[in-house]
């Protein structure tokens, strides 16, 4: 999921750092200091979860979790997966420093989406229910990952087109994965510490 350097196009890198650095800085002024432990968390999760590739033909695939850091951090999941994308550039060499930005965008924006589509189904739902909602969440945080990714290698040429296709069918089982992973930590979230997603109830209203 992570675009290497030199892999787009100059306009397409610019754009993707222009708009990542403002979620950045929105997440920044959204993060109480009571959510920074769980941001740290999840950054560390992501880290962790996005190091294990697995082979699937030319390509590869690995979890990402971003739905679940989305439910829990709102705006403030671009701050925490910046961190993690940048820490995976500079000691893993994954992805690169030019295209920071743009898969900064591609994988927290689908978590702030995920947020104010899910949030409320999530906290305001016994704990079955909510764990659906997440688990919908998780699923959908890939689909909508693959579906950026994907644009933006189109957006970089059309010789890009059928390795954008590539991303979006080799994700399918880690859409069911994140789905099934993110129903469980919800499940559990919700029946042992509720009050988890209390300070981000501005956030999706």
């Amino acid at each position: 999921m992570h675009i290497v350097d030199g892999a787009l196009a100059g306009e397409v890198v610019l754009g993707g750092a222009a708009l990542a650095a403002g979620g950045i800085a929105l997440g920044l002024r959204q993060l109480p200091l009571e959510k920074i432990p769980a941001a740290g968390v999840l950054a560390a999760s992501f880290f962790v979860a996005s190091l294990i590739h697995v082979p699937i033909g030319p390509s590869s695939v690995h979890l990402i979790l971003n739905g679940l850091a989305g439910l829990v951090l709102g705006w403030a999941a671009f701050p925490a997966l910046f961190v993690g994308l940048l820490l995976q550039a500079v000691f893993f060499g994954f992805g690169g420093l030019t295209v920071l930005g743009v898969n900064t965008l591609n994988i927290a924006l689908p978590a702030v989406i995920v947020h104010y589509l899910c949030w409320r189904g999530v906290t305001r739902s016994a704990p079955p229910l909510a764990a659906l909602w997440a688990g919908f969440g998780g699923a959908l945080a890939i689909a909508l990952t693959t579906v950026l990714v994907g644009l933006s290698l189109m957006l970089s040429g059309d010789e890009f087109i059928p390795a954008a296709k590539l991303v979006f069918f080799a994700h399918i089982p880690v859409m069911a994965v994140e789905g099934l992973l993110s129903a469980a930590a919800v499940y559990l979230a919700v029946e042992v510490k509720p009050d988890l997603f209390d300070t981000l109830k501005g956030a999706a209203t």
